[in-house]
Parts: structure tokens; sequence; C-alpha cells
């Protein structure tokens, strides 16, 4: 979906040339009674009434050709994301409306790859070939071990230690019955792959090679 942008510009002029060039770059303009995900304000006075109609959205402000330092300052202190000076240069402007949203935008999802398999870092959820996988805690957190390299082979002792965080390892079969839980429910959404291979004596990798 397009950006929605609040172009808050008392300059006739200003305005039909930014109305213009924005909905050209693909801008939504919007009206004061949509919220929008970023207001261009022309008038500093204004900024605190937008904010408190608005929230914490960002706001770039055209200040007027004789704004100095303080005026630049002052304006930042009380919340505008940005702040140009007219006259501006209508790419310098884009370049600006582009950096502040990708400032102030959500961090998309961590996804974390391997063939066909799709973990998403922030929901711990898990899918192979776009089919929901429900993993229990260390069943997931095996899987995204294995997955920040599928084809290495990763040794039995680094897994239980940097998964379960054994120190003294012994004999336990933790690790091996984990790993076919794994194996088995990943196994279930896919026949074309072959997952947390067995390296005898080794340890485990998540893809086959072969």
């Amino acid at each position: 979906m397009s950006t929605a942008l609040l172009l808050a510009e008392p300059q006739p002029d200003t305005r039909t040339f930014l109305e213009r060039h924005l909905t050209s770059d693909g801008f939504r303009l919007v009206d004061d009674d949509v919220h929008p995900d970023l207001v261009l304000l022309g008038d500093t006075g204004a900024l605190d009434d937008y904010r408190a109609r608005h929230g914490n959205v960002p706001v770039i402000v055209l200040g007027e050709a004789e704004t100095d330092a303080v005026d630049r300052v002052r304006a930042l202190d009380r919340g505008c994301d940005d702040f140009l000076v007219r006259p501006f240069h209508y790419e310098e402007l884009l370049a600006r409306i582009h950096a502040v949203l990708r400032r102030t935008s959500p961090p998309a999802h961590e996804k974390r790859h391997a063939g066909p398999i799709v973990a998403d870092l922030a929901t711990r959820t898990v899918s192979v070939d776009g089919v929901a996988v429900p993993l229990a805690g260390k069943e997931y957190e095996l899987l995204l071990k294995l997955m920040t390299d599928p084809t290495r082979v990763f040794t039995k002792e680094q897994l239980l230690r940097e998964v379960w965080g054994f120190r003294s390892l012994g004999r336990t079969r933790t690790l091996d019955s984990h790993a076919s839980r794994l194996r088995r429910k990943l196994s279930a959404r896919s026949d074309a792959h072959a997952f947390v291979v067995n390296v005898w004596g080794v340890g485990y990798r998540l893809l086959d090679v072969t």
C-alpha cells in the first residue's frame, strides 16, 4: 500500500507543486481526518497541534527562508523528525522523506530461510513450503541453530553446549530425541527433502547435501 502523506502546506503555489510531484512519485495524499504515515508541515507553529491530533507520526517541517539554526533546533526539540529550509530542491525533500520513513518504520520481521523452511524470529513460527509446523521450545531453538549454516555438520558437543547450555556432556539422549522429533515434524510437511540429517559419530546437519 502507498504511503499516506498529509501535506499541510499553506502556500498555494508550493502546495500545488508538491501535490503534483508527490502523487507522481506514488504517495497517497490524505486529508487531516485520516491518520497519515508522514506529515509535511509548512507552519512550525502548528507542530504541537498536529502532534496532539496524530500522535507520534513522523513530521518534516518546511521552514521559512529566514529560519536560523536556533529555530531548527527548537523545532527538532519539539518533536519534528527533520527540518528543511526554503527554498529547497524537490529531490532533496524526496530523499529526506524516504530517510525519515526508513528510520521511523517498524522493523520487518526477521526471517531465517533454509531450503523450504522459514522461521519468523519475531513470532517464533516455522513453516515448510508455506505450511505451519508447531514446535516445542527446544525443538525450535535446535532448528534455529542448525539454520545458521544448514549444510554444516554441527557436532553433538556443540549443539548440547550452545542449545542446552550443557557444560559437562556426559551420556545423554536429549539431543537425539529432540532431533528425531524435529525431523519427524519437518518431514511431515514435505516429501521432497531430508531434514535434520544424522551424520553418524559426529552430529547433525539440517539439510541433506546429496
